[in-house]
């Protein structure tokens, strides 16, 4: 859901990749809708919901079903994003394993914390007042301390604790390590072959996880190799753009019954829809610029809607008064507050926090510090 580096060479005008920083917000949005459905829980279980009742139902039915597909969808978006930007420079020894951990841990970590923090003080108060915590209940010390390492879910989703939504975050983290060392190795794009061939045997959400990113990478070396060739990346381009089309309507056309294929159908169209999205965007700067931020709130709303769910949950709780859940002004102002706050904490919390760290553990200042469009 999330690299920093400046190449070493950079071209005069960088692709920024704006076509994925619209799809990592829509994605984000989509995981918004699809847990909206948690306010419907008391406790660790879901009451009475009337799926058909939600707010726009008729509009986002998809999105409210979308969890698991939202979830590989950022995945592959992420490993597109590492092998576009770190790839060479890995491989190349341009990039060592410190700063690597620094950029990683400066964007990923300072979050991580303050959410885990605020969702361990506000789950007692609604234990207290409902006799189990809000939807996570793996809430004790142990999981506190795995999740203090973002540890806490990377091997099972039964774990699931506290800020419950960072366990997706906790299995990338696995794949960063594995990313970076196999590089130091090879570059060679039949170990990405390999590694989805074998993850493809496995089940679970890490082999997953491992299959989505490594096959985002895929789309990036593809897009990069044809950098050279403008014609024929725009036929491959199309080529693209047609399978996703073919595929999607197929599905459609099939009334979704295929359930049991979804995912692997998403493995075919996300990285064939990566590639076309890639491709060199120009938009008026102010436009720009509102892509670009949309694109920044999506780590941010990604950890703080839960803890806003909490506490409107637990505010409801202590007023006495019924969630209005199948409320549309309700709905809007959940999204509205969290999109919000997640603007608010990029600009003033999670970028002043990335410049400290990155100034107290780099050794230069001006190294591989300055931040690209997509993180």
């Amino acid at each position: 859901m999330q690299g920093e580096l400046t190449p070493m060479i950079a071209p005069a005008r960088a692709n920024k990749l704006l076509g994925l920083e619209l799809l990592r917000f829509l994605t984000a949005f989509a995981i918004l809708v699809f847990h909206y459905r948690q306010f419907a829980f008391v406790g660790d279980r879901e009451v009475g919901l009337l799926q058909d009742q939600l707010p726009l139902h008729w509009l986002l039915a998809p999105l409210y079903g979308s969890g698991p597909y939202a979830v590989r969808v950022f995945w592959c978006i992420s490993g597109f994003i590492f092998f576009w930007k770190y790839r060479d420079v890995i491989a190349d020894r341009v990039l060592d394993g410190w700063k690597f951990f620094v950029l990683r841990f400066s964007r990923l970590y300072p979050l991580h914390l303050a959410t885990l923090l605020l969702v361990a003080l506000l789950q007692p108060l609604y234990a207290g007042l409902h006799g189990s915590s809000f939807v996570y209940q793996n809430n004790d010390l142990t999981h506190f301390v795995l999740q203090l390492v973002m540890a806490g879910t990377a091997t099972s989703q039964d774990a699931l604790s506290f800020n419950g939504p960072i366990w997706s975050v906790s299995v990338e983290v696995l794949v960063y390590f594995v990313f970076f060392m196999l590089l130091l190795a090879t570059r060679s794009w039949w170990l990405n072959v390999a590694l989805i061939a074998v993850c493809l045997t496995i089940p679970g959400e890490v082999a997953d996880c491992f299959t989505y990113f490594y096959v985002g990478g895929l789309a990036a070396m593809a897009r990069q190799s044809l950098q050279s060739s403008p014609a024929h990346a725009r036929a491959a381009e199309g080529a693209a753009w047609l399978a996703v089309v073919a595929v999607v309507c197929g599905y459609w056309l099939m009334g979704g019954q295929l359930r049991s294929i979804g995912l692997l159908l998403l493995l075919i169209c996300t990285p064939l829809l990566l590639y076309s999205l890639s491709r060199d965007i120009v938009l008026p700067a102010r436009l720009q610029r509102i892509v670009e931020a949309a694109g920044n709130v999506t780590y941010s709303s990604y950890l703080l809607h839960f803890p806003i769910q909490l506490a409107m949950v637990l505010g409801f709780s202590l007023m006495q008064v019924p969630i209005p859940i199948y409320n549309d002004a309700f709905f809007a102002t959940f999204i509205g507050i969290t999109l919000l706050a997640s603007h608010v904490t990029y600009r003033y919390f999670e970028e002043p926090a990335q410049r400290l760290i990155r100034a107290s553990l780099l050794p230069l200042r001006g190294e591989a510090v300055r931040r690209p469009a997509m993180a």
